[in-house]
This record gives C-alpha cells, sequence and structure tokens, in this order.
C-alpha cells in the first residue's frame, strides 16, 4: 500500500515541478500544488491507513498492562484503612467528668 503513497509524491512532484518551471506559473503556485495535491491528502490516507494498527497496539497495551497489575503484590498497608479501635485526630479523650456539657436543645 505504501507503494501507491510513494507513487503518488511522485506524480505530485512532477506536477509541482512542471508549475515552477512553465512561463505563466510560479513557485507558490507550485508549493501550493505540492501541498495540496500531495503532502495534505497522502498524510491523511496514511493516518487512516495506520488506524486498525494503532487500535491493536492500544489493545495490546493495555492487556500487558491488566497483567501486570494482576502480577503484582497488594501492598495492605497503603491499601487497608486504619482498623485500630483508637479515635482519629486527638491524643486524649475527653473525660466524661471534664467539666464540658454537651450542647442540645432545651426542653
Amino acid at each position: 500500500m505504501y507503494l501507491i503513497v510513494i507513487a503518488w509524491m511522485y506524480v505530485v512532484l512532477m506536477m509541482s515541478v512542471a508549475e515552477a518551471t512553465h512561463s505563466t506559473g510560479t513557485l507558490l503556485g507550485a508549493l501550493v500544488t505540492f501541498v495540496l495535491y500531495g503532502v495534505g491528502p497522502v498524510a491523511l490516507v496514511v493516518y487512516l491507513m495506520r488506524a486498525p494498527a494503532r487500535r491493536k497496539a492500544i489493545k495490546a497495551r493495555e492487556a500487558a498492562e491488566a497483567d501486570a497489575m494482576a502480577t503484582e503484590l497488594p501492598v495492605a498497608d497503603s491499601v487497608t484503612p486504619d482498623a485500630g479501635s483508637h479515635a482519629s485526630g486527638g491524643v486524649n479523650p475527653v473525660a466524661p467528668d471534664a467539666g464540658v456539657t454537651p450542647v442540645r436543645k432545651e426542653p
């Protein structure tokens, strides 16, 4: 398939040379011909031709990552939450007879 791309680029190059060397042609016209007839369409065609290979590579990479995650040993300390019986945050709990009354509605 790349043979067609190379052949088309050759044809476009010859069209650009003919444009540049013609008595009424310009270098700007040759450049525009080369870009609009050659580089732009060929880049699009090559990109579309490579789409299945890119999709296949992405699936292979995802499968490799999934295999790596499955064989990796879990680390218990960083994954599990704190299972201790102590309250989090405070250093010392407030004693019930510390003089602090609970806040509640008046009857």
